[in-house]
């Protein structure tokens, strides 16, 4: 079985996992609705992707 020689230092630790912080995720305003989304995703109130309409857009109920 593999043993380190070595204790590794809280340093080196970090170091390590200096890359496993999970991403921001981008968000903008929408031009037409003014809704928060993400880019090139479609708009989920009005059902629009860069200005035509793909969905039906959604009703309050």
């Amino acid at each position: 079985m593999a043993v380190p020689r070595k204790k590794m230092s809280k340093s080196r630790i970090g170091m390590r996992r200096s890359g496993h912080k999970m991403p921001t995720v981008t968000v903008i305003e929408d031009k037409t609705s003014g809704e928060l989304r993400r880019p090139h995703h479609i708009d989920l109130k009005s059902g629009t992707y860069k200005g035509r309409q793909v969905l039906a857009a959604k009703t309050e109920a």
